[in-house]
């Protein structure tokens, strides 16, 4: 069971590496591909709008061949992708790469934590769906230490900073065929026989024909819900609410930092190597406090938790912006990145996932959250897209300005329209929210 859950979080580590490691290569295909700042931010956000479409058309081809099978070819595009990008030779090929990446990514994205999910004991799924999240952190850290190590090589480095991504990817690749077809999708295509002997090894403390029992009436009750209308009463208020709070997370400037740290430091006095080695601190800081909020989470609560970073964010937001307007020394702006993602990570950055899962209706908890995945992917894209582009015209303290006010907001709305879900089950939070009004 863990060996499966380890190699469908692999899919996370693609998921983190692909979307940062374009953070290093910024400067680098501005230039060899004569981008405007427009050009520069789709070439960055086409991964991402790749991304939207492989998570929302994911779901259906993985109920009808299989979540392992389309963790493959997640794996085969993702390989394809690095290799490609690597190699463009024109900005078209370079933008087109990009989004097959995408495609793959967000496939991963879904198919993945859906994959341990469903072949995870109950006891321990929380845990094990959380190393998805852990292995995209770790994703983004290997990927800002591979791009420090090959600035070096000179003029092509990016290229090979882009071929270094094949690597996992057929590590991924290989890995998947060892493991076996998720329990819940082989009860869905009738295989029971395959699914009984799948329990019985990943599961063994349970009984697995009770086990198997419960899978098949959890599908039908999923079968029974599908002419639910997300968009009518009395879902409407609360699925709006999880879509709200998916933009909110890309609000608060994550994303920026993660795929334009060097270009942000190189604006603020450093040089190239040093901007690339600020980008390793950061995401060993990212992987570090990932650890503390899987620690705290489950102690403080999730709505405490968003709340704290609602009020502390705006804080280092609101201070680089300061330093970086009053051209403070570089390392006052480090210092605030450092204290910034330290609080995200521990907050929003471990919670938003969660939240998004538990706070929905049984009936509607996968098209909900789907839902709100979509507006948070959405978000990324324009965030990612219009960075460079808001850069040549106000600069980024501005940018971070309105980063920090829209942070701060989002204490106001998490206060007034969220509900505690620590230590409830499914069945109480859905209870609470509906009898609270979302309140």
């Amino acid at each position: 069971m863990l060996r499966f859950a380890f190699t469908a979080a692999l899919g996370g580590l693609l998921f983190g590496f692909d979307t940062a490691v374009i953070s290093g290569t910024t400067e680098m295909i501005q230039s060899v591909f004569r981008m405007t700042d427009a050009q520069l931010g789709w070439a960055v956000s086409s991964a991402l709008v790749g991304c939207v479409v492989g998570a929302v058309g994911i779901g259906r081809p993985g109920d009808r061949y299989g979540r392992r099978n389309m963790l493959i070819v997640t794996a085969v595009l993702l390989f394809a992708s690095a290799v490609w990008t690597g190699a463009a030779r024109s900005y078209t090929e370079f933008w087109m790469a990009r989004v097959l990446g995408g495609f793959g990514v967000g496939g991963a994205s879904v198919m993945a934590p859906m994959y341990i999910a469903e072949i995870a004991p109950a006891r321990r799924r929380g845990l094990l769906v959380s190393t998805a999240q852990l292995a995209i952190v770790l994703g983004i850290v290997i990927s800002f230490f591979s791009n420090y190590l090959l600035a070096s090589i000179g003029e092509a480095s990016w290229r090979f900073m882009f071929w270094a991504e094949a690597i996992p990817a057929v590590v991924y690749f290989a890995m998947l065929f060892f493991v076996d077809e998720s329990p819940r999708w082989l009860v869905r295509v009738g295989r029971k026989e395959e699914a009984l002997a799948v329990i019985r090894e990943t599961n063994p403390e349970e009984n697995p024909e009770q086990v198997l029992h419960e899978v098949a009436l959890s599908l039908a009750d999923e079968e029974a819900s599908k002419h639910i209308r997300l968009f009518h009463a009395p879902y409407l208020r609360l699925v709006l609410i999880g879509m709200v709070v998916g933009v909110l997370n890309q609000c608060t400037g994550i994303n920026a930092i993660m795929y334009y740290a060097p270009m942000i430091f190189k604006a603020a006095g450093f040089g190239q190597d040093s901007a690339l080695l600020q980008t390793v601190v950061i995401g060993t800081t990212n992987l570090v406090f990932t650890f503390v909020g899987m620690a705290v989470i489950d102690k403080v609560g999730r709505k405490k938790l968003l709340m704290l970073g609602g009020i502390t964010m705006p804080l280092f937001l609101s201070l680089f912006a300061y330093g970086y307007i009053r051209e403070i020394p570089g390392f006052f702006l480090v210092a605030c990145t450092l204290a910034y993602v330290m609080f995200f990570c521990t907050t929003q950055g471990i919670v938003i996932w969660v939240i998004l899962s538990e706070m929905f209706p049984n009936r509607i908890r996968a098209r909900a959250s789907a839902m709100s995945s979509f507006a948070l992917w959405v978000a990324c894209a324009l965030n990612a897209f219009l960075f460079p582009v808001l850069k040549a015209k106000i600069d980024i303290g501005p940018i971070f300005i309105f980063y920090a006010l829209v942070t701060f907001g989002s204490f106001f709305f998490f206060w007034r329209y969220l509900v505690e879900t620590k230590g409830r089950t499914l069945e109480e939070i859905e209870a609470l929210v509906f009898g609270a009004r979302g309140k």
